[in-house]
């Protein structure tokens, strides 16, 4: 099976999730070629993975113009009636006003190029993730070069604007969506046909558990960690605000940012402003095994954010045996259970937040117990092998005409990659006696 992946920019270090789910569908035999509007810079190269993913990524931008002549024009000759009508479906789902018409002009050039490149490369779908430019760009790539697509709907940013990146007509028009919660399948639902809602899966994404040895918590904690972007709206100010009460009875308290971002340097002033230069580290972009690293050496890991889908990085945390303390929005409350792997605050509240970070920190016992389940979550709903593994079952299903179930059960998922393990040792077996000297 050869299938094209699409994203705005590939791969950028906070993408982790889109390079783990590309190398479990390769490492499940799948030949995946990977787009991407435009190239990555170079602080987003945080380790050999990424390097190794933008050399072998094709990139539209910047366009060469000889490239976007042979590429519409071979598209054109192909079928002009199938050029007619994608001409026609940019023209639809078009932005209001002279600036959107004019993003849909260069949208649909860029379509042109990803579907010469899919059909040259004799691709069988189209896979893109997230459901604002890109997922556009797929849209019309797809009906210009006459194959089926799909996409990955994350949320929340994308439902802030639905009908300028029209939602309900990508999900009409795509194969299947992966909705990464059910939160996320009930937002696009609101947009959605009807009779498109059973076309609505919901596949998490998800972490290779066994790369993340156990922390062992002993001791009064004192080490909080921050992954991810330095913006606002990550909701940084108010787990600094709490940082200042948290200080008063724990003098000692570190906290570890990783991660950078159009914010950094206010936030950094605004640490120092608080007295809280000594107990807070802005590290940067780090590497996943710098990021796995971090999570060893912590006590509790916090999210303080206003809006996200479902943070990889909590799994991560998770997966680490590492208690959380996340804000309830979105679909967060579908991964932390509140008392039992971590502890849910209300967005915006520094109080409670600091709240429940000093629960955590007088009692090892206690984080441990809340780690060991929070881990237990992670293998059983948020394995990126097993998320895998019902992407692909999905996808071979759709185009096979067929519809599977929005979610399986945990045992109906259990018999699934049973028969699917069954089936690759068969054909092991197979090719060993296949290339016997005797055979």
């Amino acid at each position: 099976m050869r299938i094209a992946y699409l994203t705005g920019e590939y791969p950028r270090a906070t993408d982790t999730f889109i390079q783990r789910e590309v190398f479990t569908f390769r490492k499940q035999g799948v030949d995946v070629q990977t787009f991407s509007i435009r190239r990555t810079g170079d602080e987003h190269i945080v380790g050999v993975e990424q390097a190794a993913e933008r050399d072998r990524t094709f990139y539209i931008l910047p366009v060469r113009s000889i490239a976007l002549l042979v590429a519409h024009f071979t598209l054109l000759i192909a079928s002009p009636a199938r050029y007619l009508k994608a001409i026609q479906l940019a023209w639809s789902t078009r932005q209001v006003g002279l600036k959107g018409t004019f993003y849909q002009a260069f949208y649909f050039l860029e379509a042109g190029i990803l579907a010469y490149q899919i059909r040259q490369k004799q691709i069988q779908h189209l896979h893109n993730h997230f459901a604002d430019s890109s997922c556009t760009v797929a849209m019309l790539a797809a009906e210009l070069g006459g194959f089926t697509f799909s996409f990955t709907m994350h949320g929340p940013s994308i439902f802030f604007e639905p009908h300028r990146w029209q939602i309900g007509e990508k999900i009409k028009r795509a194969l299947f969506v992966s909705c990464i919660s059910h939160f996320c399948r009930s937002q696009g639902m609101i947009f959605a046909p009807a009779d498109r809602w059973n076309r609505m899966h919901i596949i998490h994404c998800g972490v290779e558990p066994s790369l993340f040895e156990q922390v062992k918590h002993q001791g009064v904690g004192k080490n909080l960690l921050y992954v991810g972007r330095l913006a606002v709206v990550k909701g940084l100010p108010i787990l600094l605000e709490s940082l200042v009460t948290l200080k008063r009875s724990h003098p000692d308290i570190t906290l570890t940012v990783v991660g950078d971002g159009p914010d950094r340097p206010q936030l950094e002033q605004q640490a120092t402003q608080m007295g809280l230069a000594a107990n807070v580290r802005f590290v940067g972009y780090q590497s996943q095994a710098e990021v796995r690293e971090c999570m060893q050496q912590t006590d509790i890991f916090v999210m303080s954010s206003f809006a996200e889908g479902v943070p990889v990085v909590l799994m991560e945390a998770m997966a680490a045996g590492v208690p959380v303390v996340a804000t309830q929005i979105a679909g967060v409350s579908e991964l932390v259970e509140d008392g039992i792997s971590g502890f849910l605050v209300p967005p915006g509240d520094p109080i409670a937040l600091g709240d429940r970070i000093e629960k955590l920190l007088p009692s090892a016992e206690f984080r441990n117990r809340l780690g060991t389940a929070g881990r237990a979550k992670v293998e059983k709903e948020f394995n990126i092998d097993r998320e895998v593994a019902r992407l692909y079952r999905v996808m071979t299903t759709a185009l096979q005409g067929k519809i599977e179930s929005t979610r399986p059960s945990f045992v109906e998922e259990e018999n699934y990659l049973s028969s699917v393990e069954m089936g690759a040792e068969k054909i092991s077996i197979e090719k060993m006696i296949e290339s016997s000297p005797s055979a």
